[in-house]
């Protein structure tokens, strides 16, 4: 008997099936029409929005100042010791996305997630060019290249690539002058980051919108795998009521059978699905509580005189009262619960700290480092003489003069490096180091003593506003 050769191991790898989205209508199909315009309306039109900043900065209202570490938003502006206000937006943000979770399930997914937003963009093109599901269908399953297909496609990626360049040439024109941008990237001056930036940033658009879709949201994005902890029986997202569709069978003439459930096998929930799944299995990762089934189920429903709801926004505490024909509690008892309460009272929380820490910093700021270096200097009259490297902040859009004194004890004395004046001109919304002296005369109790604390006050003096640091002089020691 020949020697049997051993079985190949099975192949564990599927290829992607593409997935085709049916067009629908409806009223959370039209919610996310608006969302989509709103959201890369913001995106795309923002850093064209005019501010006047002084001579010294673009006039632009939302600016990300990469050299000088500053972030620009209208009327606000965060230097980097401020980056709290940045990591309690972040904070907020996490919360914001706790709180929707916990109440409404992935709508952040559905509907407003960059990923969902620009993959329906390029559906929106690839239906506009290749026609509904059907014709998309056919396309992809006729094998030979023709003169058409080729077209079709051509046309397609065209359009993909010109959105994915639209996209990270709006990314780049938030750390810059956005027209300044725009001339040099059009006559081929503007630096190679610039250039390189907006390279990456079309080809992910074109790439994540155009082919990856919904594998980034189920392979690539965390958050399916998390928001199960944000989740309990009573958050809403998209069900399928099974207990009134079941036995689902196909219309007879025109009619359903008696013994059969509402629904008629229409595959049109699965149809319209961006994710390709069937919301009839239950709870699935991969579903993003788009909602398109529902408006696809409902219109179905309207159809063969039906009630509209077989699908639609359930939470698990109701399916024992709705199978017993009792009425689903009211919306906003599922909303209004204890875990929803707390994520808002956390965000609010975090919000009004934020408001507050906005309204109550100072324009003028100072930092003061003094000089070990000598730690002191004896001068030749005798008096003692320490050296402080003072950092001064002008957050107004004009140079501004700042006086520099010093209070604690009255023998102090201030002399500045470089000029024979008290005050110094800080440069419109910029650091400004200034060396500067204090000295004490000979005999005095700050020269004598080791350690005397004393007061640094920088004065704006054209409106008064004032700052100051506490710090130590060092005298002669015992």
């Amino acid at each position: 008997m020949a020697d049997s050769q051993p079985e190949a191991p099975p192949s564990l790898y599927a290829a992607r099936e593409p997935i085709f989205p049916r067009r629908v209508s409806g009223k959370f199909r039209n919610l996310k029409w608006v969302i989509m315009i709103v959201t890369l309306g913001v995106y795309y039109l923002t850093p064209w929005i005019r501010w006047d900043r002084g001579p010294n900065l673009p006039d632009q209202a939302v600016l990300v100042d990469l050299a000088n570490r500053r972030f620009f938003f209208f009327w606000i502006e965060i230097w980097p010791h401020e980056f709290y206000f940045i990591a309690g937006l972040l904070i907020m943000a996490g919360l914001g996305l706790f709180l929707f979770t916990s109440a409404l399930g992935r709508v952040w997914c559905g509907y407003a997630c960059p990923q969902t937003v620009w993959t329906d963009l390029f559906i929106l093109v690839e239906r506009w060019v290749e026609g509904d599901r059907n014709a998309r269908l056919r396309l992809h399953r006729q094998k030979k290249l023709d003169f058409r297909k080729a077209r079709l496609r051509l046309t397609k990626w065209v359009l993909w690539f010109l959105i994915g360049l639209a996209t990270g040439g709006a990314w780049v024109f938030y750390f810059t002058d956005a027209p300044t941008l725009l001339r040099d990237l059009v006559t081929l001056n503007a630096h190679p980051v610039a250039y390189t930036t907006m390279l990456v940033l079309t080809m992910t658009t074109f790439i994540f919108g155009g082919f990856a879709r919904e594998q980034i949201c189920i392979y690539a994005c965390p958050w399916p795998r998390i928001q199960a902890a944000m989740m309990d029986e009573d958050t809403l997202t998209v069900g399928y009521r099974e207990w009134r569709g079941e036995p689902r069978g196909k219309l007879k003439k025109g009619k359903l059978d008696a013994n059969q459930g509402d629904c008629i096998d229409c595959m049109a929930c699965v149809n319209v699905c961006p994710m390709g799944i069937d919301i009839r299995d239950g709870q699935q990762l991969e579903c993003i509580t788009c909602a398109l089934c529902i408006d696809a189920c409902d219109d179905v429903m309207a159809k063969i005189g039906k009630p509209r709801g077989l699908i639609d926004y359930l939470a698990a505490s109701d399916e024992t009262s709705e199978r017993a024909g009792n009425e689903p509690r009211p919306v906003w008892r599922h909303i209004f619960r204890p875990r929803t309460i707390m994520y808002t009272t956390l965000w609010s929380l975090v919000g009004l700290g934020l408001v507050f820490a906005l309204f109550i910093r100072p324009d003028v700021e100072m930092n003061v480092a003094p000089v070990r270096n000598p730690t002191f200097v004896t001068l030749s009259d005798g008096s003692i003489r320490n050296t402080y490297d003072v950092r001064l902040l002008n957050k107004h859009g004009d140079d501004r003069p700042f006086r520099i004194t010093v209070a604690g004890d009255p023998a102090l004395r201030v002399q500045l490096e470089g000029t024979p004046y008290e005050s110094v001109t800080v440069p419109a919304d910029s650091n400004y180091l200034q060396r500067v002296y204090v000295i004490a005369p000979p005999d005095s109790q700050p020269a004598e003593a080791e350690r005397t604390e004393f007061r640094f006050w920088v004065e704006d003096t054209s409106n008064g506003e004032r700052a100051y640091k506490d710090t130590i002089f060092n005298g002669r020691t015992n």
